[in-house]
């Protein structure tokens, strides 16, 4: 109740400091007045008994020793929620700055990054620490600009002493926020001994680490105070790759606002007598309150965010959005609003990453690749997207004898009562209990699988066959395109609809090069460069060597050897650099 209480407070707070610096909205604080004792009676009781429910729900989840989505996120959550962002000078002396926090409460855990400028993530035990520790926060004393008076849990630390001698101390260790060079990552993978080491070193390279996942939800949780003012009970969570297990660093930061907790949508109207309900503004269509909605919250944050700046408007998208640039994070944001569909998505994507470790595994080598090659852009376009390659490498798991994962329908047939979830028409029922699913007896290697997959495309039927994993097996195209990958959920739709031919057909192709490459002999053996020189690149590394078919246009001109020019110019020309390096 301590933590229902402090939530109460925060919400509290975050609604009465909105209250005074919005111009025009009287109505609104008149009505938040009206409303705000209420909210303190209600939020922290609803919040602990939904949390409750989820607890139960997720006890099932965990019994083999693997969280739910729903667990991860509402331990992130909680976290997020103790927790603060502290812009730091580079020297910081860390001894003396947790010394100073600890006045406040213990701290379960910190770390410190860098993102234009030095920061440090703290994540104190108890709420009531964040509350004591904002009591004593001052607002800065600037003559030569006005402020905006919001105050929120990104803070600066200020040393007003004695500085430390500069020699005393070189800074604290900051914690990677990005991916390494690929030209680093190349020489890293060099180094192992077998492929199956150089896919996992490669993931463990690219991964999202446990600093990264708990900064992308304090970002959530830092928005969440900005949106409170309208809804106290909203939640901002991420979705996407910042938890379904695929997203590498440095990913962007897609998130939900999600309303769809907000009490008094279920309660139970009496059959007679007297009752109330809430007086709300009337919309055409979920849409126009979505976009309403958003293009609200998208002035707060304009206006009122700290740290958040270029915030773009896109409403009239197919899912309307935000878009800005979280800097303080270093994070690229996009923010939507009721999107259940892509949370279901999330949700399906984490489950087969939880399976089995080689999905994972693949997703990120398979990933990596089709970046180095320009096969994938962060840049919209005609390019193959990360979700449309994702579901190919899922497909291609699904077809293998036996399969390494099931289908979505199989899935759905395991699914109990509480699994049942239909969103707009669109069935969206899979199980979530991991206990209920047995997995086939596969022992293919990572080796023998990325292989294979590069086999599995390069001779695919594109031109007339689809993919679909609800049902693990090709199709007829029902549409004319390029590339076409059906939507597991909203079934009539088409993941891929934006790939044109020729990206495709230079998916192809470097499909055909890396299923040769890895067939030869002289780049599928571990070769280590002489003593004082950097290794030779051979077998997952060499596929991530530039390529020699970018300026392909037709997969017809391929029909000689794809790659043994190529190899025998790689060759010669390690040869020769190592040639003059001993000379």
């Amino acid at each position: 109740m301590r933590h229902s209480a402090s939530f109460c407070a925060a919400m509290a707070s975050s609604i009465a400091v909105c209250r005074l610096h919005m111009r025009g909205r009287g109505s609104l604080v008149k009505c938040l007045q009206r409303v705000d004792t209420f909210l303190r009676r209600r939020i922290g009781t609803n919040v602990v008994a939904a949390q409750g429910e989820a607890l139960r729900k997720d006890e099932t989840d965990e019994k083999d020793g693997r969280k739910s989505l729903y667990a991860l996120q509402a331990e992130r959550q909680e976290q997020a929620d103790r927790s603060v962002l502290i812009s730091c000078p580079s020297r910081t002396n860390e001894k003396k700055f947790l010394k100073y926090l600890s006045r406040h409460g213990d701290i379960n855990k910190f770390f410190f990054y860098e993102s234009y400028g030095m920061y440090a993530v703290v994540e104190f035990v108890n709420r009531e620490s964040v509350a004591s520790l904002l009591e004593e926060t001052a607002i800065p004393n600037v003559s030569h600009e006005a402020l905006v008076p919001f105050k929120s849990r990104l803070l600066t630390l200020k040393n007003l002493g004695s500085a430390d001698p500069p020699n005393q101390h070189s800074g604290p260790q900051c914690q990677p926020q990005t991916t390494v060079p690929i030209n680093q990552l190349i020489q890293k993978l060099s180094r192992e001994q077998s492929i199956d080491q150089q896919v996992a070193s490669l993931t463990e390279a690219y991964q999202l680490t446990e600093e990264n996942s708990r900064l992308r939800f304090l970002v959530c949780s830092l928005l969440k105070d900005i949106a409170a003012a309208y809804f106290p009970e909203c939640i901002i969570k991420p979705f996407g790759s910042s938890v379904n297990g695929f997203g590498k660093l440095g990913c962007d930061l897609d998130m939900i606002l999600d309303l769809d907790g907000i009490t008094g949508r279920k309660t139970k109207m009496p059959k007679s007598g007297l009752s109330l309900e809430y007086q709300l503004k009337r919309a055409n269509s979920e849409r126009a309150v979505t976009q309403s909605i958003l293009s609200v919250i998208g002035e707060c944050v304009d206006q009122f965010g700290p740290g958040c700046v270029g915030v773009h408007k896109i409403l009239n998208a197919r899912c309307p959005l935000l878009r800005f640039a979280h800097q303080p994070s270093g994070f690229q944001c996009d923010l939507t609003a009721n999107n259940r569909v892509a949370l279901k998505s999330t949700e399906l994507l984490y489950l087969y990453g939880e399976l089995d470790p080689r999905v994972r595994s693949l997703v990120f080598t398979v990933r990596c690749w089709a970046r180095a090659h320009g096969i994938t852009s962060s840049i919209p376009g005609a390019w193959i997207t990360n979700f449309s390659l994702t579901v190919m490498v899922l497909f291609f798991l699904q077809r293998r004898s036996p399969p390494i994962i099931p289908t979505l329908d199989h899935l759905k047939e395991l699914a109990g009562p509480a699994d049942k979830c239909m969103i707009e028409g669109n069935d969206c029922t899979f199980v979530s209990d991991f206990s209920k699913i047995q997995l086939q007896s596969n022992t293919e290697t990572l080796e023998q699988l990325l292989r294979d997959f590069f086999e599995f495309y390069a001779t695919f039927a594109f031109s007339r066959m689809s993919m679909n994993i609800r049902k693990g097996k090709e199709q007829n195209k029902p549409e004319v395109a390029p590339l076409h990958i059906q939507n597991p959920f909203e079934t009539s739709l088409n993941v891929s609809k934006n790939v044109n031919a020729t990206q495709l057909e230079r998916f192809v192709a470097l499909c055909q090069e890396s299923s040769w490459l890895l067939q030869q002999s002289e780049t599928n053996t571990p070769r280590g460069g002489e003593e004082g020189n950097a290794p030779t690149p051979w077998g997952l590394a060499t596929l991530l060597l530039p390529s020699q078919v970018a300026g392909i246009k037709s997969r017809k001109k391929r029909r000689r050897d794809p790659a043994s020019e190529r190899i025998k110019s790689l060759l010669e020309s390690l040869k020769n650099n190592n040639q003059s390096k001993k000379s």
